[in-house]
């Protein structure tokens, strides 16, 4: 059971980092911290 479950995530995390290594998709992970980061700072 446990070995099932590594093998479910780390296909999930290679298909995370196949997406976050497209272009357009690094566009909107740039702007998506850009925003949490914009509401983090101290006003």
């Amino acid at each position: 059971m446990g070995m099932g479950k590594k093998i479910a995530a780390l296909g999930i995390a290679k298909k995370v980092y196949d997406e976050a290594r497209k272009p357009h998709n690094q566009a909107k992970i740039r702007a998506a911290v850009a925003k949490v980061q914009e509401r983090r700072r101290p006003r």
